[in-house]
């Protein structure tokens, strides 16, 4: 039983970090380079409400699949595992409650991305959001790796 719940547990890492990859490097781009800016920002947004929450839920099934696989909750590599799980389901909770309802509301402020002034205040309202919801990206796929490549190092139950 101890080697399925590890299994379980490095699934949901393998679908955290291929799901955050496919959509960042090779879904969105192919979207932008395919329409224009309106429509490909259309399109993407409708994914969004999928994404994220997607984001958390494997978040949260990976801290309990950690502490549920891990037979010794004082090694070094569960530790560090521990707080890289933590880190991101916060992260993600950050980005489903508060950044991406926020982005929204700015979003829909302007009528459109290829005639308004990227100058304009909302532009770089939704620019700074925009800024910090792709690192915030970047970070919990780095985080997904992180966690992928401290895996084999957990002692299991």
């Amino acid at each position: 039983m101890k080697s399925f719940w590890f299994s379980a547990y490095t699934f949901i890492l393998a679908l955290w970090v291929g799901g955050m990859a496919l959509f960042t490097f090779m879904v969105t781009p192919l979207i932008f380079r395919s329409y224009t800016r309106d429509i490909a920002g259309d399109i993407v947004g409708k994914l969004f409400p999928g994404y994220f929450p997607y984001n958390l839920a494997l978040s949260a099934l990976a801290l309990i699949l950690l502490y549920v696989a891990s037979g010794n909750h004082a090694q070094t590599s569960y530790r560090a595992s521990l707080i890289l799980v933590v880190l991101a389901l916060i992260v993600n909770i950050f980005i489903t409650v508060k950044l991406y309802p926020e982005a929204v509301r700015v979003k829909q402020k302007i009528t459109s991305f290829e005639r308004e002034p990227a100058d304009s205040i909302v532009r770089r309202e939704f620019a700074c959001l925009h800024a910090l919801s792709a690192s915030l990206n970047i970070l919990l796929l780095g985080d997904g790796i992180a966690l992928l490549l401290v895996s084999p190092f957990i002692t299991r139950r």
